[in-house]
């Protein structure tokens, strides 16, 4: 049965026409969270959906999803796709009881409107369950590792933070889903900033690409009443480094054993010679928002006055000039 209520991000319901307002930059692809009366049964520390957060049950990240009948919500999306207002639509879940069932109606209910590319972001699942999904059409699935290293999965995710997930449960989920959707069409997301090195996010990123799974850059954004609320965001050059490093792994230019890492873990050689690494710099889209085709995610970990870890568009001329500088300055280049 078709869940009554359905929460679209902010942006989203604008792209839709569900509110009157502006944005500075559409999203792209139509985010669709679960509506739940009450949190997740899990309990991540940076969620603010988490079972014990404090924060307000219609934020996610630092973004808004106010809830609209799914019934608007369906027919509103038909249009939107039709004219290619959205090129995709992700459904991400909280995990509750029946939380299946309600992605499984909301999925079909799309796909009888419009031939969409439909992305689910959910719990890990079993083969069976993640069969379901793809055989009523959905085209990827991701299951979120969220850390980079086992330690910080079980203190921020696992048994340490009251939540149901296990390292490896998760990377078996990652291997199923492979199994069943193909190598490039699971995707992960990492956050970073949660207290790994550069070094373990991109030995984790290696790891990811070496099994088929694609792993989605985020940047650790603290959230009022969650608690990891008074951590900081890591440093943009850090941020730079990893999102440098994902681009050269995940176009198969680099891998992880190419490159060099200092005594505190931090990138110094990326595996290239300077002249190759600015013209991938100079591109800009290592720094541009991670994820499935169509997905931007605009603003998702920071203001729009910046500064901007994902960029939601092209860079411009000037950002490109800052980003290049901030590489000269991190290599040691004149």
């Amino acid at each position: 049965m078709l869940p009554g209520l359905v929460r679209p991000s902010f942006g989203t319901a604008v792209v839709l026409g569900l509110i009157q307002a502006k944005v500075e930059v559409p999203p792209t692809t139509a985010y669709l969270l679960t509506y739940r009366d009450g949190k997740c049964t899990a309990n991540c520390l940076f969620c603010s959906q988490a079972r014990e957060s404090r924060s307000k049950a219609d934020l996610l990240s630092r973004i808004t999803w106010p809830a609209f009948q799914t019934e608007t919500v369906i027919k509103a999306l038909a249009k939107a796709l039709e004219s290619r207002a959205v090129k995709r639509v992700c459904i991400q879940a909280l995990n509750y009881p029946g939380v299946l069932d309600d992605i499984i109606a909301l999925a079909s209910a799309i796909r009888r409107v419009a031939e969409a590319p439909i992305s689910v972001s959910c719990q890990p699942l079993t083969r069976r369950e993640m069969e379901k999904l793809r055989d009523i059409g959905v085209e990827r699935v991701s299951v979120a590792l969220d850390a980079c290293t086992e330690e910080l999965f079980e203190r921020i995710k696992g048994r340490l933070a009251g939540g149901p997930y296990t390292w490896n449960g998760h990377w078996r989920a990652l291997r199923d889903a492979v199994s069943i959707f193909g190598r490039g069409s699971v995707t992960t997301h990492l956050i970073i900033g949660l207290g790994e090195r550069c070094r373990d996010a991109v030995h984790t990123i290696q790891r990811c690409v070496d099994m088929g799974v694609y792993p989605s850059l985020f940047a650790f954004t603290p959230i009022p009443g969650t608690p990891l609320e008074k951590m900081s965001q890591p440093p943009l050059s850090y941020y730079r480094a990893v999102q440098l490093a994902h681009n050269l792994i995940t176009t198969g230019r680099a891998r992880y054993e190419d490159m060099r890492f200092d005594g505190k873990g931090m990138l110094v050689d990326f595996g290239l010679s300077w002249t190759e690494l600015r013209d991938i710099i100079r591109s800009g889209k290592p720094f541009m928002t991670s994820g499935c085709p169509g997905c931007n995610r605009p603003y998702y970990n920071e203001r729009p006055s910046g500064p901007i870890y994902n960029y939601p568009r092209p860079l411009t001329r000037e950002e490109i000039d800052g980003v290049e500088a901030l590489f000269r300055g991190l290599l040691g280049v004149g």
